[in-house]
């Protein structure tokens, strides 16, 4: 990126808007550059504190913003589409973190022609290591994709889809993380009940979860190799793998997601 950097309006600075917030301060766009507008003006007081981002309101905001992020729940997306549309600064890129709200809604509601992104994120933008997928809308390109990606690179991975695969992805890395953080709950719950003390089997699952999360991702191996290799026949993990099996893990996983994915559905189905 040459020259100055594009001026962002952030809509929405509850916890998804807060983290991709930090993430892009962290990779080293000054706060000159960047404006959180909230609702609430206890929390904008606590951000422009703790952050030193200005934190107008979201008319004024988006009326100098080169980009706009729209990090609102999607049952308040109408509302601030409404409120926003006659100031929306002329060429300006809008790029959505909304759940189930597809571009052709947001389209609808702002200038014609005005060049919309879908991005689907989750938490782990929290510590850089976000998985984000992007979407273009109909009159979005290249270039817009090109910059949101390098928005998004500094707190994370990114990929390319069609806007009709965000609900899948949506349900699965969306909401990913809270699945992992169910199992290592559960497993847990499991340490304490073998007659482990809670901090004892925290530190040995949490840290058993990053380093089978690296191993994935460093091997390239396929889980199911990597999960051979830790079971050997007639031993404890194949014990406990056909248990999980006889309970119907998997399946319940499978039905999860697919649940997840009907829900973002009827969140556009809503807006």
């Amino acid at each position: 990126m040459t020259g100055s950097p594009p001026v962002i309006a952030l809509l929405g600075v509850g916890k998804l808007g807060e983290a991709l917030l930090s993430g892009l301060l962290r990779s080293g766009r000054p706060a000159s550059s960047m404006l959180a507008a909230e609702r609430y003006p206890e929390r904008a007081a606590e951000i422009a504190e703790r952050y030193g981002v200005a934190t107008p309101t979201p008319e004024e905001a988006v009326a100098i913003a080169d980009v706009v992020l729209l990090a609102v729940k999607p049952q308040d997306m109408r509302t601030l589409l409404g409120e926003i549309a006659g100031h929306l600064r002329p060429g300006a890129l809008v790029v959505s973190v909304a759940a189930g709200i597809p571009s052709s809604l947001i389209e609808e509601l702002l200038p014609a022609g005005t060049s919309v992104v879908r991005v689907m994120t989750n938490t782990p933008v929290f510590v850089d290591e976000a998985m984000s997928a992007v979407a273009a809308g109909s009159h979005a390109g290249g270039e817009q994709l090109e910059l949101v990606e390098e928005l998004l690179r500094p707190v994370g991975k990114v990929i390319r889809v069609p806007e009709s695969q965000l609900d899948a992805v949506t349900a699965l890395s969306g909401s990913g993380p809270a699945y992992f953080f169910f199992l290592v709950e559960a497993m847990i719950d499991a340490g304490i009940l073998l007659g482990l003390p809670r901090a004892v089997a925290a530190e040995l699952i949490v840290q058993t979860a990053v380093g089978s999360a690296r191993m994935l991702r460093e091997s390239g191996e396929h889980p199911v190799l990597l999960r051979e290799a830790v079971t050997s026949p007639g031993g404890t993990t194949i014990a406990a793998i056909r248990t999980m099996e006889d309970h119907g893990v998997r399946a319940a996983m499978l039905a999860a997601i697919e649940a997840a994915r009907d829900r973002s559905r009827q969140l556009a189905a809503d807006a």
